[in-house]
């Protein structure tokens, strides 16, 4: 079997074929198929090797997988636990009458113990074909739904114990269990979790509807309804339970919205869940926001080093207020965390007031904000100061009297970040005027405004070059001085095939400079604040994103959708 795996492997162009025999020796150690070692290895190309090694075996190879417009004949000829314990696909059920014949789809063509539990356990004979593994995944998600082999056995009576639901605080804060373990809510509720992670998602949403319980994630900022198995309705209060029990909410009360939190273990890493209930005339609505406890830094950012240079430059300062303005989601908190990081040193006392706090930094304060007590942004703001910071962070200045004690602290030497909600960043200056602070205060105190958007990043697998004339620059307003190659998304098994993976952030900056400060002072247009911005080097939000797509890190549409004519220096 050995030189039958390599060989698709040489004329693939695989440069590491003793790599290769290696991974094939453990697998033959240990007695299993070698296949996932082979695809886990990373030194072969899955789709071209898989293609190959199908050719050799004389097995049928498909390119994309045809899912049926009603699937659910697919369903009922290979159940869910069959399909997903042994990752089975039934593609199509060809035939007639007693010559009825199932296609079955693996990546594994070596899983022996898959090809006996379908032989036996399914009334039809069985056609093999092979797809990528990547492909194969996807396609079962899409056909069962997330946690259908859990949920079949729930269904069938297995397990549906509602005091399991309250698992101890080990197992339920651990949701990369053994996928072997009996089946309950608590791993259906860990499959719906986990399946967000494998995602990226950033937010999943449990929604109660009239006849159906709906799931869907956020991914790069977009919306997805989830797959979830048919009758999923049936478990509602009993997944809705569990989630209030990891968030340590009240099961019991359903009239009024909760908030908690739950700390996940996951390959690993430490995940933090905030938890929001939301009550419905359907029942309760869930939405859990994951937060991964990563490390933040500027490099991360990506900025652009016209940018970067500046931010620097500003983190250096002694004192002074930095603010990051734009809307909900556009990434200020992330930014807020890597500024802190990057002067998060032993010689400086860092204290943060947030509301919640969503990361948790090794060596700074930070205080929650907790209205119901009176621990509010001003209140903690008064009681820190006295507390000898050098550096100060507010979650978000949302009055006059935060905005005030953030001016004074800044006054009296004290460096200080906070996050404004204004479509631009000179729209930060007439934001906190209208709050009632005095121009003068504003012009004395702040240091820059820096407003920012997210963007989608195009799959770097699979985007395709655009051809961009010197005209379609003008129409668009691409300066012909930025130079590059504009890209578009097309589509492949790595981005779920829509054409991008993960987010960037776009960014202006304005410098609160002498002369800018002596426009503030005296109330000047935003015209005139506009013209002597750009004359201390501004950089219109969506002329920063220019930059980005001649890059080919995101497209020319992303850049406008989140740069109209109102938002960041549009045209």
């Amino acid at each position: 079997m050995t030189q039958l795996l390599i060989e698709p492997a040489r004329r693939t162009g695989c440069d590491d074929i003793p790599a290769l025999t290696e991974v094939l020796r453990s697998a033959a150690q240990r007695q299993r198929s070698p296949i996932d070692d082979v695809l886990d290895s990373g030194v072969i190309d899955e789709e071209r090797y898989m293609r190959e090694l199908a050719h050799d075996l004389g097995i049928e190879w498909l390119d994309s997988i045809p899912m049926a417009e009603v699937p659910l004949p697919l369903r009922e000829a290979c159940g869910p636990r069959l399909a997903l314990r042994h990752r089975l696909l039934p593609v199509a059920i060809e035939g007639e009458g007693d010559h009825k014949r199932l296609k079955l789809c693996t990546f594994d063509p070596f899983n022996l113990i898959a090809r006996q539990a379908a032989a036996q356990e399914l009334a039809l004979p069985i056609d093999w074909c092979m797809a990528s593994r990547k492909r194969l995944h996807e396609a079962l998600r899409r056909l069962y739904g997330v946690g259908a082999d859990t949920f079949e056995q729930i269904l069938e009576g297995r397990d549906f114990d509602y005091d399991h639901l309250e698992s101890g605080e080990d197992e339920a804060n651990v949701i990369d269990q053994d996928d072997d373990e009996e089946a309950s809510v608590v791993k259906f509720v860990n499959q719906i979790i986990r399946e967000a992670l494998d995602q990226r998602a950033t937010d999943i949403h449990v929604e109660p509807l009239s006849t159906n319980l709906r799931i869907r994630y956020r991914i790069d900022g977009r919306l997805i309804e989830v797959a979830v198995p048919e009758n999923i309705k049936a478990l509602q209060s009993s997944v809705i339970a569990r989630l209030k029990i990891m968030a340590r909410l009240d099961i019991a009360e359903r009239r009024v919205p909760q908030d908690g939190r739950i700390n996940l273990q996951f390959e690993g890493a430490t995940i933090d869940v905030r938890v929001a209930t939301v009550p419905t005339v359907e029942g309760e609505s869930v939405s859990l926001r994951l937060l991964n406890q990563e490390k933040f830094n500027i490099a991360k950012l990506g900025m652009e080093p016209f940018v970067q240079k500046k931010i620097e430059t500003l983190l250096h300062l002694p004192n002074g207020i930095i603010l990051i303005t734009g809307p909900t989601g556009s990434g200020k908190s992330t930014s807020l965390y890597s500024f802190l990081s990057e002067v998060n040193h032993p010689e400086r006392r860092i204290v943060t007031v947030e509301d919640p706090v969503e990361n948790k930094l090794v060596g700074v304060m930070q205080i929650a904000v907790k209205n119901e007590i009176g621990l509010t942004f001003a209140t903690a703001l008064r009681s820190i100061l006295r507390a000898d910071p050098n550096i100060v962070m507010i979650g978000e200045i949302r009055d006059l009297e935060t905005a005030e004690i953030a001016i004074r602290a800044s006054l009296t030497g004290h460096l200080v970040f906070s996050t404004l909600h204004t479509n631009d960043a000179l729209g930060g200056i007439s934001r906190l005027v209208d709050m009632g602070v005095e121009p003068f205060l504003v012009s004395a105190a702040v240091r820059a405004f820096l407003a920012q958007r997210l963007v989608r990043k195009l799959c770097p697998h699979c985007k395709t070059p655009r051809a961009v004339s010197d005209q379609d620059r003008v129409d668009l307003g691409i300066p012909l001085h930025i130079p590059g190659q504009a890209y578009s998304p097309k589509g492949c098994d790595r981005c779920r095939m829509t054409g991008f993976s993960g987010r960037l952030a776009i960014y202006e900056i304005i410098l609160i400079t002498q002369p800018m400060q002596e426009l503030v002072a005296h109330r000047a247009q935003s015209n005139e604040l506009r013209a002597q911005a750009v004359k201390d080097g501004y950089v219109p939000m969506r002329e920063y994103g220019w930059f980005k797509v001649m890059k080919g890190e995101t497209t020319i549409e992303e850049v406008i959708s989140v740069t109209s004519s109102d938002v960041g220096g549009g045209e």
